[in-house]
């Protein structure tokens, strides 16, 4: 994860609504997570989640939950994000097989290999191709072989008609979510824009090329496309 500046600066009082403000849709975020915990079920009983871009520590949480012996890196640039994310596992009793990195992936520091990583709506923000790469490339690189990245991002072919009819729909959420409306207007005039929406095709290949297997797609919610791949095992990869 690069030094770059978010597009959405989350100071303490966004931070702290964040989760309420989109609390309407919390059947989505659930039957994400829900999967995620299927994907992920056959790990070792002590396995080691790296989750980047980690937020208020939703997932981590969830997760730690169902999985007690699970231990947890959490890296995320936002200190107020952060914040809520270690007062929240520390009120969950988890905190203990939390480590809380406040930054980007490049600065956190080097450690066993991780079974698996998680990345929820992160890596749409890199606007080109080669950084979202290199993004991937660097989750790649902290994995054991085989281990799972599990990804979910905007993604759509907007040169279809279907893409049209979703986004509309998806502007339908923001409305019924309470988004106030000058915010829905600068998603609609900077969609596909910021964040980088491409096609879920593009996506995968992306991912393919950053040191893991095919992905499957595993979720779709309206734009929102989900995927787990594997990490090629080094003997495997493509020099």
């Amino acid at each position: 994860m690069q030094n770059q500046e978010s597009p959405i600066v989350f100071d303490r009082e966004r931070a702290s609504s964040y989760d309420k403000r989109f609390a309407k849709l919390a059947p989505m975020r659930d039957a994400l997570h829900l999967l995620i915990r299927l994907v992920l079920s056959e790990l070792p009983t002590d396995a080691r989640i790296l989750c980047v871009g980690a937020g208020t520590g939703l997932e981590l949480i969830y997760l730690a939950q169902a999985f007690p012996q699970w231990q947890f890196t959490a890296v995320e640039p936002a200190a107020p994000m952060l914040d809520i994310c270690r007062q929240r596992a520390e009120e969950c009793g988890i905190a203990s097989r939390c480590t809380f990195h406040e930054g980007y992936l490049d600065s956190l520091p080097a450690s066993h290999s991780f079974d698996a990583a998680t990345c929820l709506l992160v890596s749409h923000f890199f606007m080109q191709q080669d950084e979202r790469r290199n993004f991937f490339s660097q989750i790649a690189s902290r994995l054991c072989p085989n281990g799972y990245l599990v990804s979910a991002d905007l993604a759509s072919d907007k040169s279809t008609s279907a893409c049209q009819s979703l986004f509309e729909v998806w502007l339908r959420m923001l409305r019924y979510s309470e988004v106030p409306a000058e915010e829905i207007e600068k998603f609609r005039a900077s969609y596909g824009q910021n964040p980088a929406v491409l096609p879920p095709l593009e996506v995968e290949s992306i991912i393919a090329s950053s040191g893991f297997d095919t992905p499957v797609l595993f979720l779709q919610t309206l734009l929102i496309h989900a995927w787990y791949a594997r990490r090629t095992p080094p003997s495997l990869e493509v020099k």
